[in-house]
């Protein structure tokens, strides 16, 4: 369940930047259902490269995070949009990205729009350690 609720607030997010940016587009659909379906694939298949490929390529970019102080992590997550956009372009729908400065954009206004929705989705929530309960 928790992974369908992120699959579809990422769909919301990929929406909003290709609303917002004009080299994002989503291709394919003639209808607005159609629309809304490739917005979902293309929002799986970005789940699944974030869950799958990310975490890797977070690992061996550890140096580099600590170098630019966290800032890499929008050059991460550009690589990971820009690698959801190579898999979709092999079908004819998908999202296209121009080029890397509006691939770092996206990432950023996705991140941005995604963590809005998750702070407003109601729903249970991870609590840190420093909130345990000692009971006696």
């Amino acid at each position: 369940m928790a992974f369908l609720v992120r699959v579809l607030i990422n769909g919301v997010a990929i929406w909003f930047a290709t609303l917002i940016l004009p080299g994002l587009s989503i291709v394919g659909g003639d209808s607005n259902w159609e629309t809304l379906a490739i917005i979902l694939l293309i929002a799986l298949v970005f789940g699944l490269v974030n869950a799958i490929v990310k975490p890797i390529v977070a690992f061996i970019s550890i140096p580099l995070y600590i170098l630019t102080l966290g800032l890499f992590t929008i050059i991460v997550n550009a690589l990971m949009l820009m690698l959801t956009a190579w898999i979709t372009e092999a079908t004819s729908w998908g999202l296209r990205i121009d080029n890397f400065g509006v691939a770092c954009w996206g990432a950023i206004i996705i991140s941005i729009v995604s963590l809005v929705l998750s702070v407003l989705i109601p729903g249970p929530r991870v609590q840190s350690s420093s909130s345990t309960e000692i009971s006696y």
